[in-house]
């Protein structure tokens, strides 16, 4: 979010757009990687949807020449678009990686979690949720 604020504070809204709409394929391309791989390696857990593998795999390839493609033409919005992802590496570390952190951090972390939660209405699933079972 940080530097996404930086960046609207810098640049046009239109760039800003294309860093995002990039980082979105790109997430959409991984997705839809995963979903091949699950069908390949675990081809027996339940799937309330279940579609032929040819048109995952007919999106991944139009997906990978249209993200070539912009790596092509546009590879200035596309690094900074990577960038943008890779802001998030240090909030991985530090949130889950991260096992033994000292409490003083721990009480930081979900003091902004229920700031966060409050903030966007959004409530910690109960337990006893279909992803336990």
């Amino acid at each position: 979010c940080l530097a996404t604020l930086i960046i609207m504070l810098v640049g046009d809204t239109y760039t800003l757009i294309n860093y995002v709409s990039f980082i979105n394929y790109l997430c959409y391309g991984v997705t839809i990687m995963g979903l091949i791989v699950l069908r390949w390696k675990k081809p027996k857990i339940f799937r309330p949807i279940k579609v032929n593998l040819l048109i995952p795999i007919t999106y991944l390839a139009f997906w990978a020449f249209l993200l070539i493609f912009s790596l092509y033409s546009e590879p200035i919005v596309c690094g900074v678009g990577l960038i943008i992802i890779l802001t998030g590496v240090p909030v991985f570390f530090l949130g889950v990686y991260w096992r033994n952190k000292p409490k003083c951090v721990n009480r930081l972390i979900e003091s902004m979690t229920c700031w966060g939660q409050k903030l966007c209405f959004v409530v910690y699933p109960q337990c006893g949720s279909a992803e336990e079972e």
